[in-house]
């Protein structure tokens, strides 16, 4: 996963993922290098975002959990 690839695809400028991914990884947060990045520190990253990553978080589940079935989360 390239800084030009998370760049598009959010939307913001290049220069502003690698700021980004960089305060991240100094918090120990992320380990980022040659475009792999892997999280080190879940409940650290979740505690770091907005309040919109709980709100979107809740709507997927809601939206992915089926009848009758076992719920789906979105992501572990």
């Amino acid at each position: 996963m390239t800084h030009e690839f998370l760049s598009m695809m959010l939307g913001v400028r290049r220069a502003g993922i690698s700021v980004a991914a960089g305060i991240l990884q100094k918090a120990g947060l992320i380990e980022y290098a040659h475009g792999r990045m892997e999280i080190t520190d879940r409940p650290g990253l979740e505690a770091a975002s907005c309040e919109c990553y709980g709100a979107v978080r809740r709507t997927c589940d809601r939206l992915l959990e089926q009848p009758g079935s076992v719920k789906a989360p979105c992501w572990p």
